[in-house]
């Protein structure tokens, strides 16, 4: 079968991998699209180490091709959309309703594929970029079969992550004050999720201006091209900064750009050993900066809520996708996203 391999030195389409059958709280997925993240470029360019040899990819979905013994709420023929979240249920974590804390979630790369009989990676429990994967039957969450699979592909991570780092993470009040620095995939979708909480102002940050059109579409209230006019727009500060772009002197500026009991909430990924700097004393006005993993969420109650949102028209999905790429035109999807040329690509099987 296809699919989008890293051998720790290079990423390339090749047909010959295998994947395991399921087993007992598993299921195997017939993967219809997968949307293409940094994080899967961050992979290819060291900033996110990752054992090699690994079928990247974990921002998907698909259809059930067959469920492990003990799997009762998905079944062959659903229509899925796969989250990276493949926490055990069990533990404290996940007792509270904190399944992105679980440390059976974090870390623990499995290997159910093969490549000429040698075992090869799972990234992030999930590897999307496959004509089919193995993943826990937590990790597929059932949505409606009139919502595209194309569109459906991104739920798992961008908008999980950006929409939920909004309601879930930031907690962001009805009026109040956001900001975005990035508008890229995740910062689109923390845009929206601005919007769905209320905020009244919610200023986008991009360098590039061509970027101002959908970004008002998706919520913002301003535009700029750089933190340094946001003070302009909101003159004490903002309520909420979300840094989208994982550049350390963007994470000064997002502190900087605060108001009185505002909150930094970083999404960004920078080099794994990156340092950032602050003026201590600029925190003490009650300010906070927030790490956020993957938006906080509960993928099987929030997939679901945001597939309703979009059948209601009120979360946009189709016009994440910029484009869609056929698995064979892997490298042009990855230089489009790597130049900033689409939003979200979508690589197709």
């Amino acid at each position: 079968m296809r699919g989008v391999l890293f051998d720790g030195k290079r990423a390339e389409v090749v047909d010959d991998l295998r994947v395991r059958e399921p087993g007992p709280g598993e299921v195997l997925v017939a993967v219809a699209a997968a949307g293409l993240c940094h994080s899967d470029l961050s992979v290819i360019d060291g900033t996110i180490p990752f054992p090699a040899p690994v079928v990247l990819g974990h921002e998907g979905a698909g259809v059930v091709a067959e469920v492990g013994a003990g799997v009762t709420h998905v079944r062959p023929g659903d229509h899925v959309a796969l989250s990276t979240l493949a926490s055990c249920g069990a533990c404290a974590e996940c007792d509270r309703g904190r399944p992105t804390m679980c440390r059976r979630a974090i870390g623990r790369p499995g290997r159910p594929f093969t490549r000429a009989g040698r075992p090869v990676h799972q990234f992030a429990s999930n590897s999307a970029f496959a004509e089919r994967t193995v993943v826990k039957a937590v990790q597929a969450v059932r949505i409606p079969n009139d919502i595209p699979l194309t569109s459906a592909a991104l739920i798992g991570c961008g908008v999980l992550t950006g929409v939920g780092a909004v309601l879930n993470r930031a907690r962001v009040g009805f009026g109040e004050s956001v900001v975005v620095i990035g508008t890229g995939g995740i910062g689109l979708n923390v845009l929206q999720g601005a919007r769905l909480a209320g905020a009244l102002r919610i200023v986008a940050v991009d360098a590039n201006p061509a970027k101002e059109e959908v970004a008002r579409r998706f919520g913002a209230t301003h535009f700029l091209t750089s933190v340094d006019g946001v003070r302009e727009v909101l003159p004490t500060g903002a309520d909420h900064v979300f840094e989208c772009v994982g550049r350390v002197e963007l994470v000064r500026a997002a502190i900087d750009l605060l108001d009185r009991h505002g909150q930094a909430v970083l999404l960004g990924m920078p080099a794994a050993t990156a340092e950032a700097s602050f003026v201590v004393s600029s925190l003490f006005l009650d300010k906070s900066v927030l790490g956020c993993r993957y938006g906080a969420s509960r993928p099987q109650h929030d997939i679901a809520l945001y597939a309703t949102l979009y059948t209601e028209g009120r979360l946009l999905l189709d016009e994440l996708v910029t484009r869609t790429y056929p698995v064979e035109d892997f490298e042009k999807a990855a230089e489009d996203a790597e130049a900033g040329r689409v939003a979200r690509g979508v690589l197709t099987f």
